[in-house]
Order: C-alpha cells, then sequence, then structure tokens
C-alpha cells in the first residue's frame, strides 16, 4: 500500500463524514417541552439574523479582496496568479461553512442537553459533546479538504496562501464581531440582571437572557471554529511554502517535505475522531476530567499514528519529533491554563476569596493571576520552538530546517485541532443548556447537571483558548521565515531583519503597538454597546408593569436586546478589521520589506502577551463567580457574589473578544504580508 499527501482529503472527507452522523445523532434526540423549543427557537432565530446580516458585510469584503488578489501579481507565475483570488474566496467560504455547521449543531444540542439533564449527566454530557465534536470535525475536515483541493489544481503552496488568507480574513471578522456581539449581551443582562436586581444568570425576565443566549452562539461556536479553522490551515500552508526550499536540499525516501504536513495533518484527523469516540463520563462522573483525559489520549494516540507513517515512509525522525515537541507544547499550555483557570484551583479560589473586601481586589487579584499565568504558557511556547529547532537541524542537516521544524511544531500542536474544538464547543452548548433548563423553570437537580456541565466546559473552552494561541504563535514564526523565504525567492538576496537596522526597529515598535491598539477598539466597542444594553434593559424593568415581579403573562422584549447586539456589533467590528490590514500594507509599501519583517516579529511578541493574559485571567474571572455561586463564601445574591459577577464582566471582553481575537490578529497580518510580499518588492524596485 502507498501512502502520500492523498490521505489528507481522503481522512478529511471521513471527517466531514463522521460530523455529519453526529449531526444526525443529535437531531433524533428530544428537545423536551414545548416552552423548551420555544427558548430554543428563539436563540436560533436570533443567531441566523445576526450571522445573516455579518454575511452581507463580509460578502463585499471577500469580492473586493478577491478582485485585488485576482489583477494584481502575486506569485512568480503570472498563469497563476489570477487563481490567487479564487483561492482566497474559496478559503473564505470554507471557513463561513464549517462555522455556520458547528453553530447550526451547537442551536439543536443545547436544548436536547437540556432535557436530557432530567435523566442524569451521563445522559447530557454526550448530547453536548457530540454537538461540541460536530463542530470539530467540520471544522478540520473542511480545512484540510479545502487546502488539499486548491493545491491538488495547482501544485504551489503560495496559492494554498490565498486560501489561508481567505480563511483568517474571515476568522478576524467572525471573532471581532461575535465577540463584541456575546459580550455586549452578557455584560448587560449580568449587571442588570445579577447586581442590580438580584435575579439568577438565566431568569426569563431579563430582557437580555436570549441576546446573551444568541452571543454564546455566534462567539464561542461561530467565531471560535473560525478561529481554529485559520490557525490550523496557516499552519499547514507555512510548513509547506518552507518546504519548498528545504526541498531542493534533501529528500525522503518517499515523500517531499512540501507533503509531510498534509500527511501528519491527515493522521491527526484520524486520532481526532478515535478521540471523540472514547471520551465518556459516568452517572457521577466529571465532565472536566473526561475531556482531560480524551484530549490527553487524543495526543498519544497522534504520537503513536505519525511515528508508524514515519517509519512506514522513511521520514526522517526529527521531522515526527518536532511534530511532537509542539503537542507537547500545546499540553503544557493546556495544564498551565486548566490551572490558572479552574474552579477548584487555588488562583480561582483565592480571586473568589478576595472578593469579600469588594470588587476591587477581586479585579487586582484575577489580573495579577493573569499575568502569572503567561510566564509558563511562553515558556512552553519557546521550549517548543527551540527543541523543534534543535532537533530538525540534528537530524535534517540541511539549511532551513531549523524554522521548517518550527513549523512542524505548530502542525502538531493543532493536529488534533478537531478534539480540542469539540471541547470547546461543549462549553457555549452547555452554557445554553443551563440557560433553557433555568427558563423553562427545571428541577433544581436538572440546574445543578446543567451547572456542573458549564463549568466543565468554561474550564474546556480556557484550554482551547490556550490551545489557540499557543498555536498561532508557532504558526506566526513560521509565517515570518516563509514572508522572509517568498521574498529572497522574489528578490534573489538573502533577507535578515536585523534590530539595529532603524527600518526593522521602526517596524517592530510600530507591530508592538498594534495588538494593543486592537483590543483597545474591541472593548471600547463592547463598553459602548453594553451602554445602550444596559440602559434597554433598565428601560424594560422601570417601564413594564410586573416585569421584576414575574407577574404571569408579562414578557420581556427579547427582541430589543438582540437588535442592540446585533447592530452594534456589525458596526463596529469594521474599523479594527480592516486597520490591522490597512496598517500591514501600509508598512509595507512605506517602510519595505525590512520594516515589514520588525513589524511582523514585533506584533508576535506583544500579541501573544496580550492573548494570554486576558484569555487567562478573564477565564479565571468566570470561574471565581461560579465557584460563589456553586454555594462557597455566601453564595448567590451575597456581597462577595455580586463583587464577582463585577470581576467576571470585566473579563467577559478579555477572555471572548479581544485575547482569543489576536492570535486571529496576528495570523491575519502574517498572511497579508507573505501574500503581498511579491507586489511590496515589486513596488520597491520601481
Amino acid at each position: 500500500m502507498i501512502i502520500d499527501w492523498t490521505i489528507a482529503p481522503i481522512t478529511a472527507s471521513i471527517s466531514i463524514l463522521v460530523a455529519v452522523y453526529l449531526y444526525f445523532y443529535i437531531s433524533k434526540q428530544s428537545s423536551g417541552t414545548e416552552k423548551m423549543q420555544e427558548i430554543a427557537d428563539a436563540i436560533q432565530e436570533g443567531a441566523r439574523a445576526f450571522l445573516k446580516v455579518e454575511f452581507k458585510y463580509l460578502a463585499v469584503f471577500v469580492a473586493v479582496i478577491a478582485v485585488i488578489l485576482t489583477f494584481v501579481p502575486m506569485v512568480a507565475d503570472i498563469g497563476l496568479s489570477s487563481l490567487m483570488g479564487i483561492a482566497f474566496v474559496f478559503g473564505s467560504i470554507c471557513s463561513a461553512v464549517a462555522g455556520v455547521l458547528g453553530m447550526t449543531v451547537a442551536l439543536k444540542a443545547n436544548v436536547r442537553s437540556a432535557n436530557a439533564a432530567k435523566q442524569g449527566l451521563n445522559k447530557a454530557f454526550p448530547i453536548a459533546f457530540r454537538g461540541g465534536a460536530v463542530m470539530g470535525l467540520a471544522v478540520v475536515g473542511l480545512a484540510l479538504l479545502g487546502l488539499s483541493v486548491v493545491y491538488a489544481l495547482t501544485g504551489d503552496p503560495e496559492i494554498v496562501l490565498g486560501f489561508s488568507f481567505g480563511a483568517s480574513a474571515m476568522a478576524l471578522f467572525a471573532k471581532i464581531g461575535g465577540g463584541i456581539y456575546t459580550k455586549t449581551a452578557d455584560v448587560g443582562a449580568d449587571l442588570v440582571g445579577k447586581v442590580e436586581m438580584d435575579i439568577p444568570e438565566d431568569d426569563p425576565r431579563n430582557p437580555g437572557v436570549i441576546a446573551d443566549n444568541v452571543g454564546d452562539n455566534v462567539g464561542d461556536v461561530a467565531g471560535m471554529g473560525a478561529d481554529l479553522f485559520d490557525s490550523y490551515v496557516a499552519s499547514i500552508v507555512a510548513v509547506m511554502i518552507l518546504g519548498v526550499a528545504l526541498s531542493n536540499l534533501a529528500s525522503y525516501a518517499s515523500i517531499s517535505f512540501v507533503d509531510v504536513p498534509l500527511v501528519f495533518a491527515g493522521l491527526g484527523i484520524v486520532a481526532s475522531i478515535l478521540g471523540v469516540a472514547i471520551v465518556r463520563v459516568g452517572k457521577n462522573g466529571n465532565p472536566g476530567t473526561a475531556l482531560n483525559i480524551g484530549t490527553y489520549l487524543t495526543c498519544i494516540m497522534f504520537a503513536l499514528i505519525t511515528l508508524g507513517a514515519t517509519c512506514y515512509l522513511d521520514i526522517n525522525i526529527g521531522v515526527w519529533a518536532s511534530a511532537v515537541i509542539g503537542l507537547v507544547g500545546g499540553v503544557i499550555i493546556g495544564i498551565t491554563t486548566d490551572y490558572f483557570t479552574s474552579i477548584d484551583k487555588s488562583p480561582v479560589i483565592k480571586t473568589a476569596e478576595a472578593s469579600q473586601t469588594g470588587t476591587a481586589v477581586n479585579i487586582i487579584t484575577g489580573f495579577s493571576y493573569g499575568l502569572l499565568s503567561m510566564f509558563p504558557a511562553l515558556l512552553g511556547i519557546a521550549f517548543a520552538s527551540i527543541g523543534a529547532y534543535t532537533v530538525a537541524e540534528y537530524f535534517i542537516e540541511a539549511e532551513g530546517a531549523g524554522v521548517y521544524g518550527i513549523g512542524m511544531a505548530a502542525v502538531g500542536m493543532l493536529s488534533i485541532v478537531g478534539m480540542i474544538v469539540a471541547g470547546d464547543a461543549f462549553g457555549p452548548i452547555s452554557d445554553n443548556a443551563g440557560g433553557i433548563a433555568e427558563q423553562a423553570g427545571l428541577d433544581e437537580e436538572v440546574l445543578d447537571i446543567t451547572a456542573k456541565l458549564d463549568a466543565a466546559g468554561n474550564t474546556s473552552k480556557a484550554i482551547t483558548k490556550g490551545f489557540a494561541i499557543g498555536a498561532a504563535g508557532l504558526t506566526v514564526i513560521a509565517l515570518l521565515a516563509a514572508f522572509q523565504a517568498i521574498v529572497q525567492a522574489e528578490t534573489g538576496v538573502t533577507i535578515n531583519f536585523d534590530l539595529m537596522d532603524p527600518l526593522v526597529l521602526t517596524g517592530a515598535l510600530i507591530g508592538i503597538a498594534i495588538p494593543a491598539v486592537f483590543s483597545a477598539l474591541v472593548m471600547l466597542s463592547v463598553g459602548k454597546n453594553a451602554f445602550v444594553m444596559i440602559e434597554e434593559i433598565r428601560r424594560q424593568f422601570r417601564e413594564i408593569p410586573g416585569l421584576k415581579e414575574g407577574k404571569e403573562g408579562v414578557k420581556a422584549d427579547y427582541a430589543s436586546c438582540v437588535d442592540i447586539a446585533t447592530k452594534g456589533a456589525l458596526k463596529e467590528l469594521i474599523l479594527p478589521s480592516v486597520l490591522s490590514i490597512s496598517i500591514t500594507l501600509a508598512v509595507g509599501f512605506i517602510g519595505g520589506i525590512q520594516a515589514l519583517g520588525g513589524y511582523l516579529a514585533g506584533s508576535i511578541f506583544s500579541g501573544l502577551i496580550f492573548a494570554l493574559l486576558m484569555s487567562n485571567a478573564g477565564g479565571l474571572w468566570d470561574n471565581a463567580k461560579k465557584y460563589v455561586e456553586a454555594g462557597a463564601l455566601g453564595g448567590k445574591g451575597s456581597d462577595t457574589h455580586k463583587a464577582t459577577v463585577v470581576g467576571d464582566t470585566v473579563g467577559d471582553p478579555f477572555k471572548d473578544t479581544a485575547g482569543p481575537s489576536l492570535n486571529t490578529l496576528i495570523t491575519v497580518m502574517s498572511l497579508v504580508a507573505s501574500v503581498f510580499a511579491p507586489t511590496i518588492v515589486l513596488y520597491a524596485l520601481l
């Protein structure tokens, strides 16, 4: 039997088929009472309305960029240059389809998981997790299949770069728009409902509750899926480009350096499918433990399967070792994130205890632990980079082998992305299940079960963000090397980025500032829209007689809050998205290749720092609130609880808007630089 890179589209197709099978499994489950179905339908309607309008905005952007890429020479082979725009559109479509498919099944799984909770934890968990698995397997399947199709038709990794750019641009818009939406609703609903009105989080009296549930789907499901779709494709493409130069210096017995990442990605899908199949939780089990065990077993299976393929194909062992080092780095980041954000670990408990003195100390403590959490995660990325570089240099013995090894480390870290996204999407599905159960008035025992699922989901989301950020760090390092390789191929001159060069230094300083500016813009957008949302919720409580008391027949105007969140998010997503692309091009065309190289390096370092800080601090604040809500330190309604709610609302745009958007931002910036590198070089020669 001959194995080559075509294993990628084969396993990708299998992944999509398994996702479809799980989709029908979810659809067959009971959706509960008429009241539960009514709530689920309202969430579904709001989510679809948002995506429908968002995609209209995105269609214009995609069309404009596609025209530019089609008619401006982007690769050395002019005959292939026109295909760049088509690849860009195809990448955008694949990313959008993966997000919509995942969100659609999440909207089905939430109410079905809530209904299954009536029969126990072991009945509700599989529905929520398999709903997330549809998202995970759809993301990895569509990403790898689309990438493989472009590569099969063109044979040029630089054209595949266009596919990656399309996926990344779509991810950036999806993360910003979905993140602003979800936190606009969440902050407004929490501050007025919990702090001012002393009502539960998902109480049907709260006018913002449906918008909050919608936000979980458009931000945490569709947005995060697009984010990891983008990182996954970008890591593979970066290694393929680096492999072009390396293939001229060394070779394998059965397969080229360009094709190896496709083989490893395909085998990663096999490991992810097996991982999804083995995740189980008992009647009184711990969902968080089940998710973690599933992730670790998936890592082990990937390492063993790829080792077998490495031996069978006579692949240089340094390539396999680099991928495994990246995978281990991802586990280290995941363990770090788990420690700093889990509800039963010291940082969360101490932050909750600090809240007994008020909101200020809660925020100080949580922010401080967020700062501490960066160090081990950055060490994990650093050691993964050094380790992968060293083993690749040692075993491959060819110029450029080290950076190729770093790229393979990113591929290794993202190889099990199907399993990682499954755990991530499990979070918002569980959160929605708890909301539906509470709004439908289900028993306290059911609410306890959905609360356990929600707490586990909150931690799994935080771990996923850690994986995504770590993988993005390794990916953009590989993309920086790919950018360097493309420029050298265009100019025939060896390019180095010396920090003592004033152009490189200037670019680096601008690059360092961009993630901070970007974060400020998106969080200011959340604050601005949340202000409008809070005023609307207060107005309804003030002007609708009997709403606060919950009189029979009195209903909140949910639609107005959904409308505020939708319009606000779509309006605010444009500036930060366009700014990130336009500044990258401005630095390249004005400062040249040297300035652009420094700019990318600066953005990588500050982007990783901000992303880790905000994601981990936000997750910590959220679980400190849940720790108190579980009955500790006075429980719900206490002053300590109110302090943790305020801390959580500060953390909301940290962890669900700015933080996870930053890894997409630095990937987009790197891809823009690589895609437009030939044009920038041509402009400099005029």
